[in-house]
């Protein structure tokens, strides 16, 4: 008798996030319940969940600059080599409300879905220490972005870091290759809205809030 010895093909990364962000509890889901439960996503699927409340076309108040501290130590300890994440305490208790983790489950879901027929293993140099360091640069550079307090302008570092995180999860080096090139022009973007800002005062920006808003108007 011949046994064929079959594992389960993994969930798509959709499902995967549903099942992490659902929680009984009604406080929401905390940060060190989501970095114990990624598994095999390591990672990847952290940085998608934390960029979220950021890269939603919705309001989020309070989680750009906690999230962007953590996610900042996430990169320091990719370059390191490490293959867990470990995070103090104070920033692992923090939770993510239940209706925005709704929200965050319908708006990826959405992202997911369209892109998920281009996602595929493919230059896999991104799970090794080299790779992963080199993405964790830019990773670091897009949570300091986050957290500068100018509104509506944290949205375009934590789309850069979802994108990486995306290509970390699925393995997809070329996905990650365009989202470190989003990244670069995310650099010389906030390198002009901080000229604007010292030069000009906070209103000169005004008209790129504007257009960030008809954006999301357009694509929603």
């Amino acid at each position: 008798m011949q046994t064929t010895d079959e594992t389960p093909p993994p969930l798509p990364l959709g499902d995967t996030l549903k099942q992490l962000l659902q929680t009984e509890d009604t406080r929401g889901l905390s940060i060190r319940e989501i970095t114990g439960a990624v598994g095999e996503k390591g990672f990847g699927l952290v940085l998608i969940v934390l960029s979220l409340p950021s890269a939603l076309p919705v309001p989020a108040p309070g989680y750009s600059t906690p999230f962007g501290i953590v996610i900042a130590l996430i990169a320091l300890q990719m370059m390191s080599g490490r293959t867990a994440v470990w995070l103090p305490a104070k920033l692992s208790a923090i939770r993510i409300k239940p209706k925005l983790a709704h929200t965050m489950l319908g708006s990826a879901s959405k992202f997911l879905h369209a892109i998920e027929r281009f996602i595929r293993p493919r230059q896999k140099w991104i799970r090794s220490h080299p790779g992963q360091a080199g993405l964790a640069v830019v990773i670091a550079i897009m949570a300091c972005l986050m957290m500068l307090p100018i509104p509506l302008t944290n949205t375009f570092p934590a789309m850069v870091i979802f994108m990486i995180g995306v290509g970390l999860s699925e393995e997809d080096g070329l996905l990650a290759i365009g989202a470190f090139a989003v990244g670069c022009c995310a650099v010389l973007l906030y390198a002009g809205i901080i000229y604007l800002v010292l030069t000009q005062g906070v209103e000169a920006i005004d008209p790129i809030k504007d257009a960030i808003k008809s954006l999301f108007r357009m694509t929603s």
